[in-house]
């Protein structure tokens, strides 16, 4: 642990508890905490706070912060904290409401956990972008199994992951310290998992140490294997995490960073610039230094048909967000759903499936317009400066900062 033993007063206090007394009602809500134990042991051993009772503190908190309670025991009151606190306490009074059975619809859902109120993208949108594919993907025959077959050709053999995992990792993180610095002592451990309803995911553990999971129960594809180390490591959510424990836990004693949890808009900005991040520290088109890493490993990547599908399909992941809203707004059958995903965002059945598998999740079911919305934000804030960059994973940010 790097924080302080001492649980905090005031209203950090009452947030860090008001999160893990939430997260004992769903699994998976607290994504990570490196806070006071005791004050974990404490909530862990007390029986479970009935949801009706956790959203009342959550809106008393709410009017604490509002008028102007003491944060901490700090004595300075910061206005962007006290902010960002409202924003996160707003997350988490709403799935606390949700969890009491107070109907909340679900664009309105998101829009009070992650700051941000989606809408769908037009199908002709879509359809331009397959037209785009079409020119861009080489061979003949219909669309969707010209698109699938390329793409499952990229598949990684397991015992090259690894190997390919490392050496990529090697080189973002080089470029990361470059462009940002990295605290001394930071490190990530990677392993292979499976039976997740996501690809990758970051546990930070605090002390500067993450465990970055990838999920193997589907192929994992090289055309987005770099991606995925950098959205997971560096300059992504390790970095992020392992920054702020220097610069706002160990520095200036904000324990409110200590917990990571899902429903509240840190997670919007967190999604959106590890999905901007490699993009950030390697350019708009990487796909020529991604070859240098996997070509000698034996692993297929063919860089710039890469390029030309990933410039022409982007848009395709916002049909993820088209499903959500199908799913929870309009009450479609996930079946039915499963099927339109594959037909617009080109996939497969079986990962259309885990992609439906994601959004149905009671931890998740918002979580898609994360990474849509998060990284539509994060790269119009951050628009080639890498200074932009450098404040969200350093920084204290909220949607609404970003978007001023």
């Amino acid at each position: 642990m790097t924080a302080d033993s001492q649980a905090p007063a005031g209203c950090v206090g009452a947030y860090l508890e008001l999160g893990l007394a939430l997260g004992r009602h769903i699994d998976g809500l607290v994504d990570a905490y490196y806070g006071p134990p005791e004050l974990a042991t404490r909530v862990n051993a007390e029986p479970v706070r009935p949801p009706a009772r956790l959203a009342e503190q959550a809106r008393a908190l709410l009017r604490d912060l509002e008028g102007k309670a003491p944060l901490d025991d700090t004595d300075t009151d910061d206005r962007g904290r006290r902010s960002w606190l409202e924003a996160q306490v707003r997350g988490l009074w709403t799935t606390a409401r949700r969890l009491a059975g107070e109907e909340i619809g679900y664009l309105d859902e998101v829009e009070l956990c992650y700051g941000v109120r989606p809408s769908p993208v037009p199908e002709d949108e879509l359809r331009q972008a397959h037209l785009r594919l079409e020119e861009a993907l080489p061979g003949d025959g219909p669309l969707p199994e010209r698109l699938i077959t390329w793409r499952e050709a990229h598949a990684v053999p397991l015992d090259l992951l690894p190997s390919a995992i490392s050496s990529l990792a090697e080189d973002l993180r080089a470029r990361t310290r470059k462009l940002f610095g990295l605290p001394d002592e930071e490190h990530v451990d990677f392993e292979l998992v499976s039976g997740k309803p996501w690809s990758g995911f970051n546990t930070y553990l605090g002390g500067l140490r993450s465990r970055v999971d990838i999920n193997t129960d589907l192929p994992v594809l090289s055309i987005s294997l770099a991606h995925l180390v950098a959205h997971e490591a560096y300059p992504g959510h390790h970095t992020e995490h392992s920054r702020k424990e220097v610069g706002l836990v160990r520095r200036r004693r904000w324990l409110e960073e200590t917990v990571f949890l899902v429903g509240t808009p840190s997670c919007l900005l967190a999604e959106g610039l590890a999905d901007l991040g490699l993009e950030v520290v390697v350019g708009r088109r990487p796909e020529s230094v991604v070859a240098e890493h996997l070509r000698p490993l034996g692993i297929r990547y063919d860089a710039e048909v890469v390029a030309a599908v990933s410039e022409a399909g982007e848009a395709l992941a916002a049909a993820r967000g088209n499903a959500a809203i199908r799913l929870h707004a309009e009450g479609a059958d996930p079946d039915v759903v499963i099927d339109e995903l594959a037909r617009w965002a080109l996939l497969p059945g079986p990962r259309a499936a885990k992609a439906v598998e994601f959004l149905v999740h009671p931890t998740w079911r918002a979580y898609v317009f994360c990474y849509i919305e998060g990284l539509r934000l994060c790269r119009r804030y951050v628009s080639g400066d890498v200074k932009h960059f450098e404040r969200l994973i350093s920084e204290q940010l909220t949607p609404i900062d970003l978007a001023a």
